[in-house]
């Protein structure tokens, strides 16, 4: 939308951030069960440009596992509002810890251990 541009007229790379991490996130609760909070955020591109109205897909992927976190790697693909080219926009790195009831760093289980 027109506030999520930058001054230039594109996509705000912080916008797409946010959207990565809200995708980020849901795996992160989803693969945990749980609470699950963003502690960092790294190595972040942004190899091409959105337009406004232009359709963003994110993808996410688990690709390490400690004793109460998950690094998720998240790719942003966007589309063209009225056709079917894509272009991955950005990509990067979230690190979630797991919490339990008491907000409390708890450790990851099951087939991701």
């Amino acid at each position: 939308m027109p506030t999520d541009l930058n001054p230039y007229g594109g996509v705000f790379g912080g916008w797409l951030m946010s959207q990565m991490a809200l995708g980020a996130g849901s795996l992160a609760s989803r693969v945990g069960k749980g609470k699950a909070v963003v502690v960092s955020a790294t190595d972040f591109a942004f190899p091409g440009a959105m337009q406004v109205g232009d359709e963003l897909s994110v993808y996410c992927e688990v690709v390490t596992t400690g004793n109460t976190s998950l690094t998720i790697a998240a790719e942003a693909v966007g589309r063209e509002r009225n056709g079917e080219a894509e272009t991955k926009v950005a990509q990067g790195t979230f690190k979630f810890v797991l919490l339990d009831e008491n907000d409390r760093p708890r450790a990851v289980s099951g087939q991701w251990v």
